[in-house]
């Protein structure tokens, strides 16, 4: 079972977490130094967990769009302190967004969820201005099977379940079908590198067993039904020996390209 995310019970389910402070600096310090930027748009922005990183890491004003009016009303709530963050309806491949109006397009943790990445890419590339910076973070099939550890506990879920491991790597571009498309519709590439994120730190085993058990953030994990999900927790429980003060860290790539 695929998550809808269109329905209203999962309207918070990427609305109720928040990035953590090291991906701001971490993407400040892959981007140009003293570059500042004025206007962003985060695409398939979900929960606008990364539309307030944006912010945080000195972005001026970001318009998040997303395909869902349900994750945008948690969107909104999640943002309402954030009086330079706004929202609007659209897809990927219609954001509805002027033309070269944008300094920044981020797409953190959508192309998966896309067939068409010609379709998208040529989206941004009318979006942002001249010199323009968009930003890809997703996973490809080598993230995605990097063993579980103490740190990377995603790796697990693909130890346990082969069924996810196939779905998992079947929805994944690879580095070189991203980087043929980008230079396809106008980009030049600036750096394309591996990028491990903090995803959260729990105070308990339980904790990051309870955010497990509610899927928070994780698609994947709608695959399972309530059943196998039990079967996934208890093996990683099993797995992760640290009782306090876990750090999980998901490995992603990151593609930074231009507008030519």
């Amino acid at each position: 079972m695929a998550i809808d995310f269109h329905d209203e019970k999962n309207k918070m389910t990427y609305a109720s977490r928040k990035a953590n402070a090291s991906w701001s600096e971490d993407l400040e310090a892959l981007l140009p130094p003293g570059k500042h930027f004025i206007r962003a748009a985060d695409i398939g922005c979900g929960g606008g967990i990364y539309s307030k990183a944006l912010i945080d890491a000195g972005v001026e004003s970001v318009v998040g769009v997303d395909f869902s009016k349900a994750m945008l009303e948690g969107a909104e709530a999640n943002c309402e302190d954030y009086d330079t963050i706004s929202f609007q309806l659209g897809s990927a491949f219609e954001t509805g967004l002027a033309d070269a109006k944008f300094d920044l397009v981020l797409a953190r943790a959508l192309i998966h969820h896309l067939g068409d990445l010609q379709l998208f890419f040529t989206e941004a590339h009318r979006i942002l201005e001249k010199d323009g910076y968009f930003i890809v973070q997703d996973r490809t099939p080598e993230d995605v099977l990097l063993p579980g550890s103490q740190e990377h506990i995603r790796g697990y879920f693909f130890e346990k379940f082969i069924k996810l491991k196939t779905t998992e790597t079947q929805r994944r571009h690879r580095g070189e079908e991203v980087r043929k498309v980008l230079e396809e519709t106008g980009f030049t590439l600036v750096k394309e590198v591996p990028f491990w994120e903090v995803r959260g730190t729990y105070p308990s085993k339980n904790r990051l067993k309870e955010e497990l058990r509610h899927r928070i953030g994780r698609s994947i994990l709608y695959e399972l039904d309530d059943f196998e999900l039990e079967e996934l927790i208890d093996y990683i429980d099993s797995k992760v020996t640290e009782e306090r003060n876990i750090v999980e860290k998901d490995r992603w790539t990151m593609w930074i390209a231009q507008k030519k």
